[in-house]
């Protein structure tokens, strides 16, 4: 294991000009102690740091990279576009290839508008839910993060969890008087705000397989029920599949699941590794947005070249093959890591969705927040450091997915349960 010196350099001088020091709260290391690295650059499933020691990758820039790190296909299309020009704040033939090849893949998205974050999808998708049912009220399920807009800020998952704070200071009481709470997988308790608010809900919003509390998969048919009772109360079913998003399949996790929702946001594996969001579904519904109609929503950056075209070349690779060998690499991963843990005598969940999953130590099931925050943060801050040092850079707090690409090969997969077995043996 080399020093860190360059990467404790360079942090101490971020510290100095960003708050923590950092563009992004998980990434400062303060759930798992110590320094965080700079990295220096990517290639395959592999990263350095500024002081160059090599990692093999399983945060995948947080699940965008499902190809790796500069997949020639991607770097090809990078190099061609920037040689015509890469931003026009025009239309051009990029959004259209790339709108062509989501719409083809998704049978629940007929229109989609790109912008470029998930939290601008998100955003853009309950102003468009709001204003198609004329009604306010929006139901979120505790733990599912759909980004740092006010009204969904509140219980939130990932960084905030990780951070301890449930709520953001600066959001003030009226922004959220419109948002209603449920805990994931707990139908009854959407029933009785159906019952309470009859009339009154706009949308449900929700993660298909929960991504930002660790991942937690719907159980006992919870997404076909979510579909029922929106479609019986004519609210709209909104999807984030931000993470799920052609990481499950090419039909995302509504496909997986058979459920169609009315709306679906997506974001990072569609843009290749470049900022993106989205939000499509039906026609109708989408043709309320400007200046088709007088849903109001706009941005310099939406649909440009750089990422319409990286995104475009991603999805291209994205076929059943692909598919079938994440599947058989994640299935590999966790069940080799769960017998090295039984074997030690550990107590631990590893949920699994294809190539994401999360490893939560400390308990033996896990499908809702409460149960996630039960399991030991503390022992996978030793354990995310304890990996660290053998060469595997694992998501920086215990309620992140892991992610396998395509570029982890067998040997990747073998050297990271070496690791895992001599970690495990200093916890």
């Amino acid at each position: 294991m080399s020093n860190r010196h360059k990467s404790i350099e360079l942090f101490k001088r971020a510290k100095e000009l960003m708050p923590g020091g950092v563009s992004s709260p998980v990434r400062a290391f303060k759930a798992v102690g110590g320094n965080p690295l700079f990295l220096a650059s990517g290639n395959g499933a592999y990263i350095t740091d500024v002081d160059g020691q090599d990692y093999i990758d399983y945060l995948g820039a947080f699940g965008p990279l499902i190809l790796g790190h500069r997949h020639p296909a991607v770097v090809s299309a990078l190099a061609d576009v920037t040689e015509t020009g890469f931003l026009y704040g025009a239309p051009h033939s990029g959004e259209v290839d790339l709108a062509s090849e989501i719409v083809e893949a998704r049978p629940d998205i007929e229109m989609i508008r790109f912008v470029n974050s998930g939290t601008e999808a998100c955003m853009s998708a309950i102003r468009l839910a709001r204003a198609f049912t004329g009604r306010s009220m929006v139901v979120k399920f505790k733990g599912c993060y759909h980004g740092h807009l006010d009204a969904l800020l509140i219980k939130a998952g990932s960084g905030m969890l990780t951070l301890a704070l449930p709520d953001s200071a600066g959001v003030p009481a009226k922004s959220t008087e419109n948002s209603l709470l449920a805990e994931f997988n707990n139908f009854s308790q959407l029933e009785q705000l159906f019952e309470r608010h009859a009339g009154e809900i706009a949308a449900i919003i929700v993660e298909p397989v929960c991504a930002n509390t660790g991942v937690i998969l719907p159980q006992d048919n919870f997404l076909t029920k979510l579909r029922e009772i929106t479609s019986r109360n004519q609210s709209l079913l909104i999807f984030d599949e931000i993470v799920t998003g052609f990481r499950l399949s090419r039909q995302g996790a509504a496909g997986i699941f058979g459920v169609k929702p009315d709306l679906v946001c997506l974001g990072k594996i569609i843009g290749g590794g470049f900022p993106i969001g989205s939000y499509g579904g039906k026609a109708e519904i989408m043709r309320m947005i400007a200046p088709e109609g007088p849903v109001y929503q706009a941005g310099t950056f939406s649909g440009n070249p750089v990422s319409m075209a990286t995104g475009l070349a991603t999805l291209k690779q994205l076929d059943s093959d692909l598919y079938d060998s994440l599947e058989d690499k994640g299935a590999y991963l966790t069940e080799e890591l769960s017998k090295i843990l039984l074997e030690k005598g550990m107590t631990h969940c590893i949920n699994r969705a294809g190539s994401m999953f999360t490893l939560f130590f400390g308990v033996e099931a896990v499908n809702d927040s409460q149960s996630a925050l039960l399991a030991s943060a503390e022992i996978f801050s030793k354990f995310f450091n304890e990996m660290l040092k053998r060469g595997v850079y694992l998501p920086p707090s215990a309620y992140e997915g892991l992610f396998i690409s395509s570029a982890h090969s067998r040997a990747d997969l073998d050297k990271t349960l070496q690791a895992a077995r001599e970690s495990i043996l200093r916890l």
